[in-house]
This record gives structure tokens, sequence and C-alpha cells, in this order.
């Protein structure tokens, strides 16, 4: 109680026109911030899309794993992958082995797909990055005009 009203007689008793005059100089301060975060973001999201590639090509084997375990069963007996009249395998390990591997393969669509989606961001993000009309700053000579006329 005693630090809310200390803030207020502060802002009464006249800080609040310097608060002002802070307040135009944070422009710039945003400014360099939103740069900084898409400078360093554009790296973050980069690096998520190799996080989520490597998360896909987990379900992936894993889906992989579950349907070779299948064939080990259909090739195991003739009848061994019968399909019902609903479609589904007649006997429940295949069955379910089938359902496994269509669990795994879903979610490595969807981390597939976050990767995409985080791909598209980092490139907005290069883009956005980009600074036209601003070299870069490892180059010390301003580019060089060379040219060549031939008269006939």
């Amino acid at each position: 109680m005693r630090r809310s009203t200390a803030i207020v007689v502060l802002l009464l008793s006249g800080t609040a026109p310097s608060l002002s005059a802070q307040a135009r100089d944070v422009s710039g301060q945003r400014d360099s911030f939103q740069r900084a975060v898409v400078h360093n973001g554009k790296w973050l999201t980069a690096a998520s899309v190799a996080a989520l590639i490597m998360f896909a090509e987990r379900e992936h084997n894993q889906s992989r794993r579950a349907w070779n375990a299948l064939l080990d069963i259909c090739r195991s007996a003739q009848d061994a992958c019968a399909l019902a009249s609903d479609g589904r395998y007649v006997r429940s390990d295949a069955e379910q082995l089938y359902q496994r591997s269509r669990a795994y393969d879903r979610r490595a669509n969807h981390w597939l797909l976050g990767a995409q989606a985080s791909l598209l961001a980092t490139t907005a993000l290069f883009i956005i990055d980009l600074h036209p009309g601003e070299g870069p700053g490892n180059i010390p000579f301003a580019p060089l005009q060379v040219g060549l006329r031939i008269a006939f």
C-alpha cells in the first residue's frame, strides 16, 4: 500500500514530464529492439526447423518399425493378413500394428508441417532483416564501376 502511494506522489510531484520526455526517446530503442528480435529470431526459427525435422524423423522411424513388424506377420502365413468385410485385419495384432504405423505417420506429418511453417517464418525474417542501401560491414572499399567501350 505504501509503495503505490509513493508512486502516485512521485508522479504527481513533477516526474510525469520527465517520463513523457523519456517516452519520445523510446522510439529509437523500440526500433533497435525490433531489429534485434528479427535478427536473432531468424536463427531461432532456423534452429526450430532442424528440431522439428528431427522429431518427424523419429516418428517416421517408429512408423517404419511398426510397418515392418506388420509385414513380418503377413509373411509368416498365407492368411495372416486377411481382411474382414469392414476393411480391417482379421488378426488383432496385425490391425494394432497397422493403426500404430498410421498414427506415427500422422504425427510425422504434423511435425513436418510445423517445420515447413517455421521455414516460411525463417525466410520472412531473413528478408525483413535485409537492410536495403546498406552494404556489409566487412567490405572496406566502395564498389568500383568498371566498364569497357568499343568504338565502331
